[in-house]
């Protein structure tokens, strides 16, 4: 199911063409089990653009989050960004995409060719890790798509330190 408002196209990537925010999340349940994608983009007007649906396969966490960061980027070429700003909390996403770490296990490691061509169709992009508090749109999208409700987000402000 995709959710959108009205979107423009910019003619080339330069600062009058910012790039498009996106965050995205992948859930397996159990793990490995069911798949679920969850995309969350902002264009550069500020528009929402929402993604929340189940894969037609099953799989690990990691094939899960590779999965919504290809819905990711299919949306976002689909809606006309040129230039992405990507965020997952995906620490293995996060490594693997950007080559600071590799797998042996082969149909992820396809996954991870397969994006990486994809990012290459956008000039200047960027894909980041960041906390799990900070993904709760795109968390909660994949978490829908399976019928499972939000998981309750840890903020670094209410954890206590164990003594």
């Amino acid at each position: 199911m995709v959710n959108s408002n009205m979107t423009s196209n910019c003619p080339s990537p330069n600062p009058e063409c910012p790039a498009w925010a996106i965050w995205f999340d992948g859930s397996a349940h159990p793990n490995p089990g069911r798949i679920g994608l969850g995309v969350f983009l902002r264009d550069p007007e500020g528009r929402r653009h929402e993604f929340s649906a189940a894969a037609s396969s099953s799989g690990c966490n990691n094939e899960a989050e590779l999965l919504a960061l290809e819905q990711a980027l299919l949306m976002a070429r689909t809606l006309g960004a040129l230039s992405v700003a990507l965020h997952s909390d995906s620490d293995f996403v996060v490594k693997h995409v950007n080559g600071l770490a590799h797998t042996e296990v082969l149909h992820l490691k396809a996954l991870i060719q397969k994006v990486r061509r994809q990012l290459e169709g956008f000039p200047g992009s960027t894909l980041i890790w960041i906390p799990r508090h900070r993904n709760s749109d795109a968390d909660r999208l994949s978490r829908a798509a399976l019928g499972l409700p939000d998981k309750p987000g840890l903020h670094p402000g209410l954890l206590r330190r164990r003594r």
